[in-house]
């Protein structure tokens, strides 16, 4: 591993004169250092002074010999067997037979096995092999539980007719190591007085004999999700629209350069909207067309290409996505459409305090369901407005600041700013469902507000105006 280009410039003055061992011991020291700084295991194990003016270094460097895996029981500590395949784990090592024995990249590697999530707890020993200058490397290797069932409740965001009605509960049942191969199988019900979700999720984080990492995801859902972020309304005889959604698709992603990932995938998606005694709806209150077909399904099958960055520093981080969605219209009823969205994160630390600028936007060229329209304004848009209220549009554009500091304990204290605008898109959405509304296509909003990074996760509390002198709370 010693590059010869370090010895020449260690020995570069010392040719032709006599050997200084003060200058042999310095150059001793600076060779064991090399190593040490490189998480390596080498060191000049001899040196000798020949005849003739010739010196000779014997560096040893260990080789890694054999990796061992070992399992070990839970509760006991013995030697038990595993659920795992070996050759699983060993895909996911970066530290082969042969090589250099580098103990910060057998750290490495312990971590990387952590993040699979079906180990508790990994340990790599290092074994000397006889006198030779070869180790064995034993993994110790503590299984957690692979699956198991989890409930759960929230708010949906969709609803903004009082907090009861958005109420939802989640039953789930989760498998993190099929197989023994490290394959995940997730099964999840969400269920409310309008919500309901049930998703079926098989991945495979490495697809088997794939040297560049890359994962499949097989996705099937069904749901019925409110209509009140692009089809709602106050009006007394308007009932509530909700839009019933099955879909199946494919994805496959992987690290394509350092800090990208993408994701390519296909996927086919049967939409349209309901009434609340679940009847299939053509055009709404406000005679609105509800599909873009005219019937009460519109039918889509979706090639999709989504490209992310992340990056983060001790002073700042970034992350970019940048999605493209084509409809491909096999069947001549299928829905053919383009749609480009990009969003960006950047944060910045400054003394105590910390900025958040984003920003984000898309638009959709041809002929698509108005229910996959932007919606602008929400929690998560435009503060100080409903979900949604805004606009609805073809485009959109929304940009965002926040300025944070921490009080005291998990509490942290926010300035925002939000701005958002549909870009005129909104009477050119099929049936124009933001016009029928009388939503204003553009608006900001600013306020303070408190995060908690509490033990169910970081909460939000937010009290917002906006540019109407409406006031409103976000949780």
């Amino acid at each position: 591993m010693l590059p010869s280009k370090f010895l020449d410039d260690s020995f570069r003055d010392r040719h032709g004169k006599i050997i200084n061992i003060r200058h042999l011991d310095q150059v001793i020291k600076s060779i064991n250092g090399w190593y040490q700084e490189r998480g390596l295991t080498g060191m000049v194990s001899y040196a000798e002074i020949l005849s003739g003016g010739i010196l000779r270094l014997q560096v040893s460097e260990a080789e890694v010999n054999n990796i061992n895996i070992r399992f070990l029981d839970r509760r006991t500590g013995e030697p038990t067997i595993g659920k795992t395949k070996p050759e699983t784990i060993l895909q996911q090592l970066t530290t082969k037979k042969g090589q250099a024995y580098n103990r910060a990249q057998v750290k490495r590697d312990v971590e990387t096995i952590l993040t699979m999530g079906i180990m508790e707890d990994v340990t790599i020993i290092p074994q000397p092999v006889g006198d030779s200058n070869k180790v064995d490397l034993v993994m110790n290797l503590v299984e957690r539980k692979s699956g198991g069932f989890s409930a759960g409740g929230g708010i949906s965001s969709g609803i903004t007719n009082g907090p009861l009605s958005g109420l939802i509960g989640s039953f789930a049942y989760s498998q993190r190591n099929v197989f023994g191969r490290n394959k995940k199988l997730n099964l999840s019900l969400e269920r409310g007085q309008i919500d309901s979700i049930f998703r079926l999720n098989y991945t495979d984080p490495w697809i088997d004999g794939d040297n560049k990492r890359t994962s499949r995801t097989v996705m099937v859902q069904n749901s019925r999700t409110p209509g009140t972020l692009i089809h709602g309304g106050e009006h007394p005889d308007h009932s509530p629209i909700t839009i019933g959604r099955v879909t199946a698709g494919i994805e496959y992603s992987r690290p394509f350069r350092p800090k990208w990932s993408g994701t390519l995938g296909l996927i086919f998606q049967h939409a349209g909207a309901r009434d609340d005694k679940g009847n299939p709806m053509i055009r709404d209150f406000y005679n609105s067309q509800l599909t873009a077909s005219g019937n009460p399904y519109d039918d889509t099958l979706l090639a999709k290409l989504e490209s992310v960055y992340t990056d983060s520093g001790d002073q700042s981080s970034t992350m970019f996505v940048f999605n493209v969605e084509q409809g491909l219209p096999i069947l001549p009823e299928w829905l053919s459409f383009n749609r480009v969205t990009a969003r960006l994160r950047q944060s910045y630390e400054i003394g105590p305090a910390r900025l958040l600028l984003s920003a984000s936007g898309g638009h959709v060229e041809g002929n698509f369901s108005p229910h996959e329209a932007f919606a602008i304004g929400g929690t998560n848009s435009v503060r100080g407005y409903e979900e949604g209220a805004v606009g609805s549009g073809r485009s959109y554009a929304v940009g965002s600041g926040e300025v944070s500091c921490r009080l005291f304990g998990p509490l942290e204290g926010v300035v925002f700013g939000d701005y958002g605008s549909d870009l005129g898109s909104g009477p050119t959405v099929p049936g124009d469902p933001a016009g029928a509304r009388g939503k204003p296509g553009s608006g900001y909003g600013y306020g303070v507000g408190i995060r908690v990074d509490s033990p169910l996760g970081p909460l939000r509390l937010e009290y917002a105006f906006n540019d109407k002198q409406a006031r409103r709370f976000h949780f």
